[in-house]
């Protein structure tokens, strides 16, 4: 069987030349080039933004709290994400308030899983320059730029999406070689998502479907079962490992299941996961974000970038299986684990203040890109098979009968230079044996396999194809297929050394020829053909950097680091005696739906620069919406005029006096403004519904702010003293705004 360039270059790789110079695998300096670029660039991105929303929540939460248990298991949005909080400690802890260590540590997060990933797609998929694709699909995914870019984000879901390629990387391992250690480091990957974020326990399921989808064969209850039994060990520690998790976090969540109020809710919801944001995201969209303030853009896709991309789509899905019906298996686990996703999804946003826009949030779905990645990869290359040590082949392959010689030790070698994979001299089969002898040779670049022509290789659904395990590569699409059946003289690979069979005298079987990526389209078109998947995959590139630049430009739009800079600047001039009362940020910068951490002394705790916070004064000061240091009033429910002229409402010495407000206050936490004109000095108590505070009053003309909870359509106002009278026509009660200049 002839081998493409890629196969010998990888196979020289293992092996070396004759003259003992090592050749460089040329598919592994583009894959390090492109990781690197990959996360220079989405660490560029990520440093022109900040900090943003739940980011300010966590940062506040480590600096109130010390390092123990409790903090540390304790759930965040009903999440749990210890290793998040012990990080976000650990910098909060030495840096306080700031951005860049978040920055680099998602830059190494990402580094890490892209090597993850990249050695997953060399130990699963042949030997093609077309893994660069499933690699690159991965590396610049529109869909993942949260992760890169937003800590909060990048928290859970980097440890999560590693955590999935390193059980995946484990699971196959085991599947290949039987050894039991590979089944601690299926544990501990898995358990490392989980320690970041609860939505790691997709990583079971998702290993499961790897291996019923990839490694078995027959129909779905016989792939389901085969799995089951064969694979029984890596079931039953990732079970137990689910149980123990389970115990830990259902013990303190609180259920987040919702019910969708609508048809029309769902249907929208769907429409926007699958319309705008996974599958033009898959392909380089959405080409469009919707800002959505401090937090990171959702998606806005052109109406006809979507059909575009569900146009090439589908056009894949229906090439590759047309080219190789075993492709239908990755399609069927990437259709699987997006149920999954988006079930789970369904259950927990749909129904809630977010249901609106929860479909067209890409971080709700950027683990599914390493899904989507993989099973691109196995769709265009195909996997490289191997049979597991411990006796028993996968559905996919056989074992050579018994008495069968083993061949010469240097055999493999020699294949793997002449382009003729080896093969077992021939020996009268028992009738249990099977019917074609696979002889593998294993490298890091992948298997290289020689099967006979009459015992075809069984499809996804167990029906025999001929086309047999040989990578893919572009170099082939150009060629003509041959007929089936023996080589003539000339196409022969030469003989190499005395150990290959060609040089023992033996029979070298015919084998189909290598699958041929152009193989349905005829022959007068394939040059059209080409040139138009050429510029398919530059147009994907160009779409993916400019959504990637756009949504860049979205992500350095940060009111909080304005805020925050502009405060800084002003409280360190501010004069002496300068104080505040604690209110609630800017909505800007951070929602109400953040109580009780959206307010300024929680917010503050860790920049440095903290304003000095009271709960009564004479002159009040706030910060305005840009961060301003700026003289406070009151905007809210005033008294209505009092009656004395030239005084309002006259209160003497054990005399309570009703004013009634122009606007009715609900119960609620208020601050209260009353400026007055005292004959002396003493105390004066106001009343509002349940609330009441008692304030000094001093002689003269004056004023006073406070806190008070209460509400009502009146308040009271009562002094002490025997010769203390008060005039006042001036008491708001409501929120601290800025006063007009």
């Amino acid at each position: 069987m002839a081998l493409t360039g890629s196969e010998v270059d990888a196979a020289r790789g293992e092996t070396g030349e004759a003259g003992g110079r090592v050749r460089v695998d040329p598919i592994r300096p583009l894959a390090v080039t492109m990781i690197v670029v990959s996360v220079l660039w989405r660490a560029q991105i990520a440093s022109r933004g900040y900090l943003a929303a739940d980011d300010y929540v966590l940062v506040t939460q480590s600096t109130e709290s010390a390092l123990t248990p409790d903090f540390l298991l304790s759930l965040y949005n009903n999440h749990f994400m210890p290793g998040g909080r012990l990080l976000t400690w650990l910098v909060t802890d030495a840096f306080g308030l700031t951005y860049w260590p978040y920055v680099l540590l998602m830059a190494a997060g990402q580094a890490v899983l892209s090597v993850a990933f990249y050695r997953l797609l060399r130990d699963l998929l042949r030997p093609s320059r077309l893994l660069l694709v499933p690699l690159g699909m991965f590396l610049f995914s529109p869909l993942t730029l949260e992760a890169t870019s937003w800590w909060a984000v990048g928290a859970n879901m980097l440890p999560m999406e590693l955590s999935m390629v390193l059980a995946l990387g484990a699971q196959l391992r085991y599947v290949r070689t039987g050894r039991k250690r590979h089944l601690l480091s299926l544990v501990l990957s898995v358990l490392l998502g989980l320690l970041f974020f609860e939505k790691a326990l997709l990583a079971v399921p998702l290993v499961f479907l790897f291996t019923v989808c990839f490694f078995t064969d027959g129909g779905p209850v016989r792939s389901v079962l085969t799995a089951l039994r064969r694979w029984w060990p890596s079931w039953l520690v990732l079970t137990a490992l689910v149980g123990a998790f389970a115990a830990v976090y259902l013990g303190r969540a609180e259920s987040s299941v919702r019910r969708p109020e609508s048809v029309e809710e769902v249907l929208s919801f769907f429409t926007q996961l699958f319309g705008s944001t996974l599958v033009p995201g898959l392909l380089g969209g959405p080409w469009g974000w919707l800002g959505a303030g401090d937090g990171s853009p959702v998606v806005a896709p052109p109406d006809l970038g979507r059909w575009i991309a569900w146009a090439v789509f589908a056009a894949l899905i229906v090439l590759t299986v047309k080219r190789d019906r075993r492709a239908t298996r990755a399609w069927v686990l990437l259709g699987s684990y997006l149920i999954l996703v988006t079930a789970l999804l369904a259950a927990t946003r749909l129904g809630s203040v977010f249901s609106g826009v929860a479909g067209g949030v890409p971080r709700y779905v950027s683990d599914a890109v390493v899904v989507a990645a993989l099973c691109v990869g196995v769709a265009l290359v195909g996997i490289a098979r191997s049979t597991p040590s411990g006796g028993e082949p996968t559905d996919n392959e056989s074992t050579p009968p018994a008495g069968s010689p083993a061949p010469p030790a240097d055999a493999e070698p020699a294949a793997a230079l002449s382009g003729v994979a080896p093969r077992a001299p021939r020996s009268e089969p028992s009738p249990a044996a099977p019917r074609s002898v696979v002889a593998a040779h294993s490298s890091r670049a992948g298997v290289i396999h020689a099967e006979a022509p009459d015992d075809p290789d069984p499809g996804p659904a167990g029906e025999p194809t001929t086309e047999p395990d040989t990578p893919l590569d572009p170099e082939q699409a150009a060629e003509p297929r041959p007929t089936a059946g023996p080589r003539p003289p000339a196409e022969r690979a030469p003989e190499t050394t005395a150990a290959s069979p060609a040089s023992r005298g033996e029979r070298r079987p015919s084998t189909p020829p290598p699958p041929d990526w152009l193989g349905p389209v005829p022959e007068r078109y394939r040059e059209v053909v080409t040139a138009g998947l050429a510029l398919l995959l530059v147009a994907a590139m160009f779409g993916t950097v400019w959504t990637t630049s756009r949504y860049g430009d979205e992500w350095a739009k940060k009111y909080g680091r304005s805020y925050l800079d502009t405060a800084r600047i002003e409280l360190a001039s501010a004069p002496p005696g300068t104080v505040f009362f604690d209110t609630p940020l800017p909505s800007e910068v951070l929602s109400n739906l953040s109580w009780p951490y959206n307010y300024q002394s929680r917010f503050f705790a860790a920049a440095g620069s903290r304003p000095e916070f009271v709960t009564e004064t004479e002159n009040a000061s706030i910060l305005d919406g840009l961060g301003r240091v700026q003289v406070a009033t009151i905007q809210g429910s005033s008294i209505v005029p009092g009656p004395q002229e030239g005084c309002g409402y006259l209160v003497t010495p054990g005399q309570t006096v009703r004013m009634p407000l122009d606007k009715p206050r609900h119960h609620w936490d208020w601050i209260v403004r009353i400026g007055y004109l005292s004959s002396t000095d003493g105390m004066a108590v106001l009343r509002f519904g349940q609330g009441s505070h008692t304030f000094p009053v001093k002689r003269g003309l004056n004023q006073r702010f406070f806190e008070i909870t209460g509400g009502d359509d009146a308040v009271e106002l009562t002094v002490t003293g025997s010769d203390l009278t008060l005039c006042t026509n001036e008491i708001t009660i409501g929120d601290l705004v800025p006063k007009p200049e």
